[in-house]
């Protein structure tokens, strides 16, 4: 851990994050040929794999945002295991997983923070997670950005939190205490075969926006104040491995799972990369 680490963190605090964020929202999505050089630098910068998108010719990306948020090939992240395997939902980096100790998640050493925050205040959707399961994952700029599902599941909420727009950088999380329940977030419920699952997707300093496939660009938000969508007619449903959402540059996700027997697999450690669609678990 660097020195240097804690002076960031609260050099963060002074930060005008969301206005930050604003400006990056606007120039990820300028389209100019003239942009085609900075495109190429950030795919040598941050080692894009090139050869796994969809559409692997960088010409064809007008924007920042349209090579963020690039399409991969079908066969790139094949789905692994059956109906009761735990898949990841994003290329990512492991930050913690484990139980939830009595409504209690772990951020990092020395923090924590509670389900009912993560989720707004939503005493009884929190409830169903008290003493579950949790994985935290941190999509970098190099990482793919599109979001898929853990387990088939139908969606039963959707939660929009305003919040700050802390950097989920590990350096960071490791010096902000409650970060993930203090930073704007789109939390998605559903219904699965082993019981309730949440997805909190956290905004982040330089993340312009956060999508969901069913309601398109959620933030940024207009006004501060939480708002619920319950969705009773229980319209969408995704099977396990679909496309649910997406990030603007990079951010994080918190799943969370119910009290059900699950194992998670035993490389789920501190900074172990994953692949989207790849085994995190098994529910039995």
């Amino acid at each position: 851990m660097s020195k240097i680490d804690p002076w960031l963190a609260r050099l963060s605090h002074l930060l005008p994050q969301h206005a930050l964020s604003r400006v990056v929202h606007r120039l990820a999505r300028i389209e100019s040929p003239q942009l085609q050089p900075l495109l190429r630098a950030f795919v040598r910068r941050f080692g894009l794999n090139m050869d796994e998108a969809a559409e692997p010719d960088l010409t064809t990306y007008p924007s920042f945002n349209a090579l963020f948020t690039r399409a991969l090939r079908e066969d790139a992240r094949p789905l692994e295991g059956d109906a009761n395997t735990l898949v990841s939902p994003a290329d990512s980096r492991v930050s913690a997983a484990g139980r939830i100790e009595g409504g209690q998640i772990f951020q990092a050493k020395g923090h924590h923070y509670t389900v009912r925050e993560l989720l707004g205040g939503e005493d009884e959707l929190a409830e169903a997670f008290r003493h579950g399961h949790f994985v935290t994952l941190y999509l970098s700029p190099r990482h793919y950005h599109r979001l898929h599902m853990p387990l088939t599941g139908t969606l039963t909420h959707m939660i929009h939190v305003p919040g700050r727009l802390f950097s989920v950088a590990p350096r960071i999380v490791r010096h902000v205490p409650r970060l993930y329940a203090r930073n704007e977030r789109v939390v998605t419920c559903f219904d699965t075969p082993v019981g309730p699952m949440a997805m909190a997707l956290i905004g982040a300093q330089n993340v312009g926006s956060i999508e969901t496939v069913w309601a398109g660009e959620v933030t940024p938000p207009h006004g501060r104040e939480i708002s619920v969508s319950e969705y009773p007619d229980r319209a969408v449903t995704l099977e396990r491995g679909a496309e649910m959402g997406r990030f603007n540059l990079g951010s994080s996700v918190v799943l969370l799972l119910p009290d059900h027997p699950l194992k998670l697999a035993e490389h789920l450690t501190p900074e172990t990369e994953v692949r989207v669609r790849s085994t995190l678990g098994q529910f039995y």
